[in-house]
Order: structure tokens, then C-alpha cells, then sequence
């Protein structure tokens, strides 16, 4: 049989049986050193790379540092950085929003590069740059490379920073108005039990207005009442009684 029709499994399976432990223990590091928010450089892969190439990756790599097969004691920890990498770059929306921060990182070092390009009053570097040609040459380079990763770095740093923030605030007023209900809640149950309070005293409230009823009419006892005042005509004012002479 030829070599087209040797099963790549088994080729991997075998190549990675010659692997040293130093070399698994190395990519344990390096996947364990990686910017944690860029899925692309746990799997170490350009930022064009299609899904096809994202699922060789990972499947090379997961077999380089798999728990059973690396003694690392972190080995677990780096397997599963990889899973998620892998899981974030098969997310559409999730490699839409990386590889958007990407483009945004290469239009700031296109912008940077020009200003710079400026200054250079060569002809023939101009008469290049004007054709494109120079620009796409230099963004193949390691340099451009090395910059672009680390300006995709900054990049996705702000952007997360910035959502924690957000995050932050929502907790917060979130918090606020928990809060607020709560402290509603407290009021209506005060205000409940007054009024349950008021309610269940009605009884002798009203009795001990009873007793004051007819108390009040009544008197005390040997209680010497002042006289009462006529009136001969109800036009006129009181007219007091005569008082006897002796």
C-alpha cells in the first residue's frame, strides 16, 4: 500500500509515541503562557486560519499534552485551555468578534506604518507603497506578525476591561434596586402590621370610649353642680337667678 492511503491517525499516534516527555512538558508551558484571551494562540495559529485548520490543530496538540499521555502536573489544566480554544474559534460569533478585533489592530499599525511611510521621501518606496505591493510583502512579515499580536493583544484587553466595567455597573444597579425593593417590601410590611395592630385594639378603643361616655354624663358622687341659667327671652342674655336676701 502507499503512503496516500496510511491512515493519518495512526501517523499522528505514532509520531507522538517518539515524542519526548521535555517536548510535552514544553507545550504544556507555552499553551499555560498564552494571552488567555486569544483562542489563536493557545491552538498557535495565524489569525486567517480556517475552521479545518483549527480541528488538526487542536487535535495534534490535545494528543501532545493529553493527561494520559503527559505526566505534567499541570497537563489537565493546559488539555483544557486547548478545548476551549477550539470551542471559541468553532463559535461564529465568538471568532466574528476576535477576528474583528484583529482587523481593527491591523488598520491601527496600517495607519501607524503610513505616518511613518511619509517621512520617506524615496521615489521608488512611494511609487510601491502606492501600488500595494510593499504593504502586502511587509504584513507577511515576522515583524508585522509579531505586532499585530501584540496589538490584538492590547485590543482585546481594552475591550474586556471595558465589558467589566459594564458588568460592574450592571451589578451595581442591580444591586440598587434590589435594595430599593427591599427596603419597599420593609415599609408595606410596617405599614401591614400597624394597621393589623390598630385593628385588633379596636375592641377596646371603642369600649374605653364607651366608658368615658358615661362617666362623663353621670358625675362623681357628692359632686356640687354649678346653677343653671335661664333665659326669660331668647333674644336676651342669660339672666342669672335671684339670689334670697336674709
Amino acid at each position: 500500500m502507499g503512503d496516500a492511503s496510511i491512515d493519518e491517525d495512526l501517523l499522528l499516534k505514532n509520531f507522538y509515541a517518539e515524542v519526548s516527555e521535555v517536548e510535552r512538558d514544553n507545550e504544556v508551558l507555552r499553551i499555560l503562557s498564552c494571552f488567555k484571551l486569544n483562542p489563536f494562540d493557545f491552538l498557535n495559529l495565524p489569525f486567517d486560519s480556517s475552521l479545518e485548520d483549527v480541528k488538526k490543530q487542536y487535535r495534534k496538540l490535545s494528543l501532545l499534552v493529553h493527561p494520559d499521555k503527559c505526566k505534567h502536573p499541570q497537563a489537565k489544566e493546559a488539555f483544557g485551555a486547548l478545548a476551549k480554544a477550539q470551542q471559541l474559534l468553532l463559535d461564529q460569533e465568538e471568532r466574528d468578534y476576535v477576528l474583528s478585533q484583529v482587523n481593527a489592530a491591523k488598520e491601527e499599525l496600517r495607519m501607524k506604518r503610513k505616518k511613518q511611510l511619509k517621512k520617506d521621501t524615496a521615489s521608488k518606496i512611494k511609487s510601491l507603497v502606492d501600488e500595494g505591493k510593499y504593504e502586502q510583502q511587509y504584513e507577511k512579515s515576522e515583524e508585522f506578525q509579531r505586532q499585530l499580536k501584540l496589538k490584538v493583544q492590547e485590543i482585546l484587553t481594552q475591550q474586556e476591561w471595558r465589558r467589566r466595567k459594564m458588568q460592574m455597573r450592571i451589578s451595581e444597579e442591580e444591586g440598587r434596586l434590589k435594595k430599593d425593593e427591599e427596603e419597599t417590601k420593609e415599609m408595606w410590611k410596617r405599614k401591614r402590621e400597624h394597621e393589623e395592630q390598630w385593628e385588633g385594639t379596636r375592641e377596646q378603643r371603642v369600649s374605653s370610649w364607651r366608658d368615658f361616655m358615661k362617666s362623663g354624663k353621670k358625675g362623681k358622687k357628692g359632686e356640687i353642680r354649678p346653677p343653671k341659667l335661664k333665659t326669660e327671652d331668647p333674644n336676651k342674655s342669660y339672666v342669672q337667678r335671684p339670689v334670697k336676701r336674709g
